[in-house]
């Protein structure tokens, strides 16, 4: 058997899985719209006409959330460092150190500008 059938195989089977939920949802969803349905949704405050007078949310709200997942992103970077600590010795320490600096600094600087403060 060639060795890229199993591939072909499984790139197969998850298309079909991805074009038949995408099928089944379109056949078995209600098609019934209403209000609620159609409705804005900003993060489970209701738009009220207060709200829409003055625009949309504040963008310090999204550049908190932004910086979060940066930084969260980064550090999910040293799991696999911690799983194989034990095998790679000084230089892993090393390697994690200035990854560790390298993240802090950022981190420092936008503490400083203030980029994390919610008021």
């Amino acid at each position: 058997m060639n060795p890229y059938a199993s591939l072909l195989i499984m790139a197969a089977v998850a298309l079909v899985v991805a074009v038949g939920g995408l099928a089944l949802s379109a056949i078995v969803s209600p098609a019934r719209r209403n209000r609620v349905k159609v409705a804005n949704y900003e993060c489970g405050i209701d738009p009220t006409p207060a709200n829409t007078e003055h625009g949309r949310f504040p963008v310090a709200f999204y550049l908190v959330g932004m910086t979060f997942i940066i930084f969260d992103v980064e550090v999910v970077f040293l799991y696999p460092w911690a799983t194989a600590f034990g095998r790679l010795g000084f230089f892993g320490l090393g390697a994690a150190v200035l990854f560790i600096g390298l993240i802090t600094v950022p981190y420092i600087l936008e503490w400083r500008r203030g980029g994390l403060d919610w008021d």
